[in-house]
């Protein structure tokens, strides 16, 4: 099957900058990955469509290569053009030779860097409180552990792990093709360099058990639900002896509140109050993230009015002060009225007149105007 061009793929133009691409990327993937879509072939294989693209067009040699020659640009074979299908060569392996050496990036074979281990991710529920003023959180995080048996070589007691033959303990070979140099990850060893030619009986020959660790992270003030927080070399172990351990990211989700709603750094909260008090004016107290705040209510307010508390927001996760607190009232109409409550009131509206709602009597003036209209127009 062709390839779909690459800025199809993604949904944005041709000349497309850097931001745009990587944030049609974001939503795409977001929408499709394998996570989300669990058992959803077509939209495992969307995620690694929008992935490849992504990886070409972010990158401006790639990218630069592909508008000039499309898919026929990557130099790789028919159905794989930018060599993601390549083994166990990752696109950094493969490219990082060809531009190297084609394009005067100093040729010369590259140095292996040694297998990193996995990143790990963990979801994290936190209350609005803990988002906005930080929390450190004890996890337990599976992980494996070196086993002990073979002090993590994967060879059995009294054997050792020996040299690959096929690369010679590299962990890549190199494949010239014509004035191309590809390196690739030893398939063989997996780029390890060594083999085991007798594993270990207790872990498999993998090297590692697994187990779980608990690990104190500390979430600073100022996340919100989706925020990453990364905690290095708490991820996974490197598969090689020396090897970078991979990192691990606590993804965040806060929990709805009772009665704050958050906006960024912005805190709303809906408070009643009763007729009475919006007339005639009070102080009331209103719950904030820091506990009770008294707050002055001027005489007239009236229904949606909103007042603003400043500093009792949510601190700025990089720094910059805390947002303020908008109060929005609501006046409560009384009910369950008693003969006497009633009466006043009736008496109130008798006494009552245009100075004390004059909102309503620029309506009525507004709707008779409006009535006559129609009325001609008959």
């Amino acid at each position: 099957m062709d390839k779909r061009d690459y800025y199809e793929v993604l949904g944005v133009a041709r000349d497309a900058d850097a931001a745009a691409l990587k944030t049609a990327y974001r939503k795409l993937a977001h929408q499709y990955h394998p996570d989300k879509n669990q058992g959803d072939q077509a939209a495992e294989e969307r995620f690694k469509e929008l992935t490849e693209a992504y990886a070409v067009l972010s990158d401006p040699e790639k990218r630069a290569r592909f508008d000039r020659f499309g898919h026929a640009g990557g130099g790789g074979g028919p159905g794989d053009p930018f060599g993601f299908g390549m083994g166990g060569a990752s696109i950094n392996d493969i490219f990082g030779d060809i531009f190297g050496e084609v394009f005067g990036g100093g040729g010369g074979r590259r140095t292996r860097q040694r297998a990193r281990g996995e990143d790990y991710r963990y979801h994290l529920e936190l209350t609005l409180e803990e988002a906005a003023f930080g929390v450190t959180r004890r996890l337990r995080i599976p992980r494996p552990t070196p086993c002990q048996p073979c002090k993590g070589s994967g060879a059995k007691a009294g054997t050792a792990p020996t040299t690959c033959p096929t690369c010679g303990g590299s962990g890549e070979v190199r494949l010239t093709q014509g004035f191309f140099a590809i390196a690739r990850t030893c398939h063989h060893c997996q780029g390890a360099g060594r083999v085991i030619t007798e594993k270990c009986p207790a872990c498999g020959g993998a090297g590692a058990t697994r187990d779980e660790v608990d690990l104190e992270v500390a979430i600073p003030p100022g996340v919100d639900t989706g925020t990453r927080v990364r905690s290095v070399g708490d991820g996974g172990p490197s598969p090689m002896a020396g090897g970078q351990a991979g990192d691990l990211y606590v993804v965040i989700q806060v929990k709805e509140h009772q009665l704050f709603r958050r906006e960024g750094t912005e805190i709303v909260c809906e408070v009643p109050v009763s007729f009475t008090q919006a007339a005639l004016g009070a102080t009331i107290e209103v719950p904030t993230l820091d506990g009770p705040h008294k707050l002055k209510l001027s005489p007239g307010t009236q229904t949606g009015s909103t007042v603003k508390v400043r500093g009792k927001g949510v601190p700025g996760l990089n720094g910059g002060g805390r947002g303020d607190q908008h109060v929005v009232v609501f006046v409560e109409t009384p009910t369950h009225l008693g003969k006497e409550q009633r009466e006043l009131l009736e008496k109130f509206a008798e006494l009552s007149g245009e100075a004390t709602h004059p909102r309503g009597h620029s309506f009525w003036e507004k709707a008779s105007e409006l009535w006559r209209d129609a009325k001609k127009k008959r």
